[in-house]
């Protein structure tokens, strides 16, 4: 059929938010659901928590390996976030949006804003905020991931974070996980439709005008 004709360029699906608020739960939601979002994988030198799996939720690299990485220029973006070197590997993501294959990654602001220097036209930004303080810090120590000290770093900096919401397409209040989940995917599905991302559609339009 001619309308497979319309070929599109991978998406890059950015959620950011403070630490706590649903970023990296609604990020795996929403690979699970839609076989057509890959997670990218992110690398740390921070220490792998207990359940995570090397490739998997990160790849773990020693601070060694790190900086020859970001000295050859391997990552899209990275940052320091509360001591530990955090960056989006370059190679594997862009050969994906190369191929058509939507990504989707969560990060915080500064790397949301590296990506979207470097593929403004790709990135869809999301900024996910917390319903209160209150709800934000219950979520923090319910996980029971961090020491008390560290919930307490992530709290401090919460509000310089949220100060940068600004800056994104789209911004997600996270009252409700589930419904959470729907509205960015639901945003997916929009900026999958954008006319600017189908290839070959002004042809495809053409062919129908002239009765094919």
């Amino acid at each position: 059929m001619a309308g497979r004709d319309i070929k599109r360029r991978g998406i890059l699906l950015v959620l950011s938010s403070p630490s706590g608020a649903g970023k990296t739960t609604i990020t795996r939601a929403l690979v699970k659901r839609d076989r057509g979002l890959k997670l990218s994988v992110s690398a740390t030198t921070r220490k792998r928590r207990k359940g995570e799996i090397d490739g998997k939720h990160y790849h773990f690299l020693d601070p060694k390996r790190f900086a020859a990485m970001v000295q050859n220029g391997e990552f899209l973006e990275h940052a320091t976030v509360f001591g530990h070197f955090y960056g989006t590997p370059r190679a594997k993501l862009a050969a994906a949006l190369d191929g058509g294959t939507d990504m989707v990654c969560d990060v915080d602001w500064q790397g949301a804003q590296q990506m979207k220097a470097q593929l403004p036209n790709d990135l869809v930004s999301v900024f996910i905020l917390p319903p209160s303080m209150a709800a934000l810090e219950k979520r923090l120590k319910t996980r029971a991931q961090d020491s008390r000290a560290v919930v307490q770093a992530r709290m401090a900096k919460s509000a310089d974070e949220m100060s940068h919401w600004d800056g994104y397409d789209y911004i997600v209040i996270n009252r409700d996980l589930d419904a959470s989940i729907a509205q960015v995917a639901s945003i997916l599905a929009a900026e999958r439709l954008r006319r600017e991302r189908q290839i070959g559609l002004a042809e495809f339009v053409n062919r129908l005008r002239g009765g094919k």
